[in-house]
């Protein structure tokens, strides 16, 4: 780690600039944080008014400070700030928290500001949390740190925490301990110019404090380098996120179908998925998740048992499990066996298990340790609804009591109903055991474990770039560019792709009726005629396709139509010809493509395709470049990838054929970052090989010059 952000997450010495001896005030409840949390170094309070601060004694400015300060939280006005920080490199002060705001978030002198300040913090070697942030803390006992204006300090535990707002920091800390998650390190970063969430996630990559990493993010800085450090940390450490700004507003316009399909949050779901990074919805299911992994280890599969002693919610159970793609087996003979004789004639004694409401600790104890020793079940929600007689403090040691015999099986509890709660909830978090209050969280957080724990096993993979034409693919898009234009004809966009060795159906484009017959005559038929024009992009919206045609009359007469049909519904289209292709052999439908997001980069796009490509919207993202193992991960996560499996004696699509177009899309799109957009619709699937039936590519305008 950098000794000036080593000096940032746990110091030995800390200057308060700006502290206070007015409560209240933010300088004063730092200094009064930092004592109230036992931090294990020294505090030098700074204010040119005060002789002490919470009977500290005080300096009057940063010069006159004793050497050997290794971080300084500023909370002085932002006019201030800079002399006070160009103060700080004066004493070799490297590690910088500035909670002073006004800065970037408050208009052009404040980006002017923050400018300089991060110059000077740059050019002088030195680290900076802030300007506009809450602090950092550190809760591990050798440091006791609280140097923000939360409270308290939380618990100790393996979390560590980055926040983009202070206010939901705050929010956070206030119910860690509530959740039983316990903290090990926090940092507010702010406006972030200097030290980001990026820097964070580095420094706690090897950081045995932290097991866990929590972030709330609002953008992403660098979102490259996000995914090539949370790629390589997802390994061995889980990363939840909860970045807000979902909303389709603001995403840029676009013609295409994958620009359309491509929202403004899509990139941030395509970054996260491919980091392996999980990605919570909300503060309750980021809480949800943060609870379980805390203290548990991820199920060995996604088989799991429902234990319950109510019928609804054990059913509510299944029917989450089984929606978040957990596996509820049947329970093998011998567990059945042994659980029959303990429970009365109305339970009901499969899985999910329901003990009825009169089953006792015991009956909780016997029937998780049975159900907990079958060999088909790894992970385990175990429900209680308090009934008389049973308190949620009995029950809950019972489930602590078998989890702790079977550590190698993952036990996750709902306790509903309040009475009794908080001391089910203590005697379960003391056992390691997240307790949630429905079944519904438990169900998605444990597979949420379940996901990490398969992309952390996956076998890297170390591909072969694949092979392509650059020079005949750089001739196309100069030409398109030569002529003016920024798409290419479809002749043009099948010969790019080919280039690229994907397989596309022949074809020539005809300017006449007599022409396209001709052509037809010698590729054969049946054939196709779909309009050339440069600015129609969806042929079919304006009667520009024509299927199955037979022989050179229908060619003839469709030609015609065609004309007829855009003339009447584009009269400014100017169409250059029909494109002449070979009928395809029936096949399935898919939809590959790719977007360039401003920030992101390029975004490649797999689906199901066809005419209802953004009617369904059963699509999925990556950022290129784009390995073959994330490219098989694509295909799977579409809503309709089982049309690609062997259906009512049909064969098996060809998947990897499939993938080897994603990869070669995707080496397009970093070889070339003139393309904007590129469509491959329909790329028709069959069990042997796929072949581009249609495509358009558009570029970017040239640079201003």
């Amino acid at each position: 780690m950098n000794e000036a952000l080593r000096a940032i997450l746990a110091p030995r010495h800390i200057a308060v600039v700006g502290a206070s001896r007015t409560p209240g005030t933010i300088g004063h409840e730092i200094v009064a944080s930092l004592i109230r949390g036992g931090f294990t170094g020294a505090v030098h309070p700074v204010n040119p008014k005060a002789a002490a601060i919470c009977s500290i004694p005080a300096v009057p400015d940063v010069r006159a400070l004793p050497e050997g300060i290794d971080q300084a939280i500023i909370v002085v006005p932002k006019d201030l700030v800079q002399e006070v920080v160009e103060g700080c490199a004066h004493k070799g002060i490297r590690g910088l928290v500035v909670i002073s705001a006004g800065f970037r978030e408050s208009g052009a002198d404040g980006i002017a500001r923050e400018r300089r300040l991060t110059q000077f913090v740059r050019d002088r070697g030195m680290r900076m949390v802030g300007p506009n942030c809450m602090g950092v803390l550190n809760a591990n006992p050798a440091v006791s740190m609280n140097g923000t204006f939360a409270p308290a300090l939380p618990p100790f535990g393996n979390v560590g925490f980055v926040s983009q707002s202070g206010a939901m920091g705050l929010s956070v800390l206030d119910y860690a301990s509530e959740y039983g998650i316990g903290i090990s390190q926090f940092v507010s970063v702010g406006n972030k110019p200097d030290v980001s969430g990026n820097d964070l996630l580095l420094a706690w990559e090897a950081d045995p404090d932290v097991e866990v990493i929590l972030m709330y993010v609002e953008n992403f800085g660098n979102p490259g380098k996000f995914l090539e450090i949370a790629s390589r940390i997802t390994r061995t450490k889980p990363i939840i996120v909860v970045k807000s700004g979902r909303s389709r507003t603001g995403a840029r316009a676009a013609s295409s179908h994958t620009g359309a399909l491509a929202a403004s949050d899509t990139a941030v779901d395509a970054l996260l998925a491919q980091a392996g990074v999980l990605r919570a919805a909300s503060i309750e299911e980021l809480f949800d998740l943060a609870m379980a992994f805390a203290v548990q280890r991820p199920p060995r599969s996604r088989r799991t048992v429902v234990l319950t002693n109510a019928g609804g919610p054990g059913i509510l159970a299944a029917d989450a499990c089984e929606a978040h793609g957990l596996e509820l087996p049947e329970l093998a003979p011998a567990t059945v066996a042994r659980l029959a004789p303990l429970f009365p004639p109305e339970a009901s004694v499969r899985n999910p298990l329901d003990m009825i409401a009169s089953a006792s600790p015991t009956g909780y104890r016997e029937a998780l340790g049975a159900l907990l020793d079958d060999p088909a079940v790894d992970a385990a929600l175990a429900i209680f609804v308090p009934p008389l007689g049973v308190t949620q403090a009995d029950v809950s040691l019972a489930i602590a009591t078998v989890a702790d015999e079977h550590r190698d099986k993952t036990v996750l509890a709902v306790l509903m109903g309040h009475k009794g709660l908080p001391q089910g909830k203590a005697a379960l978090h003391d056992a390691g055991i997240p307790a949630y209050i429905f079944p519904e969280s438990a169900a998605r957080a444990l597979a949420a474990m379940c996901r990490w724990r398969e992309r952390s096993e996956r076998p890297r993979t170390l591909d072969t770039p694949p092979d392509a034409d650059v020079g005949r693919a750089r001739q196309l898009l100069d030409g398109a560019r030569a002529a003016g234009r920024r798409r290419l004809d479809e002749g043009e966009a099948l010969g790019l792709l080919a280039a690229y060795g994907i397989p596309v159906a022949g074809g020539e484009i005809a300017a006449t009726a007599d022409l396209a017959a001709g052509i037809a005559d010698r590729l054969g038929y049946p054939v196709a005629l779909k309009v050339v024009a440069p600015t129609i992009l969806h042929k079919s919206d304006v009667g520009g396709v024509r299927l199955g045609l037979g022989g050179p009359d229908e060619v003839r007469r469709a030609f015609r139509a065609i004309g007829e049909s855009v003339a009447a519904a584009a009269p400014d289209a100017n169409p250059s010809g029909v494109l002449v292709q070979p009928m395809l052999p029936p096949g399935r439908e898919l939809f590959v493509g790719m977007t360039r997001d401003p920030a992101f980069g390029p975004l490649v796009a797999f689906g199901l395709g066809g005419i209802y490509v953004e009617v369904l919207r059963d699509v999925t993202f990556r950022i290129a470049p784009l390995d073959r193992a994330e490219a098989h991960v694509m295909i799977g996560e579409i809503r309709g990838a089982a049309i690609l499996d062997a259906v009512r004696g049909g064969a098996a699509a060809d998947r990897e054929a499939v993938v080897d177009v994603l990869v070669r899309i995707a080496r397009l799109a970093v070889d070339f970052p003139a393309i904007a957009e590129i469509d491959v619709n329909p790329l028709m699937i069959r069990p042997a090989g796929v072949v581009a039936a249609d495509a358009r590519v558009l570029l970017l305008p040239p640079p201003p010059l």
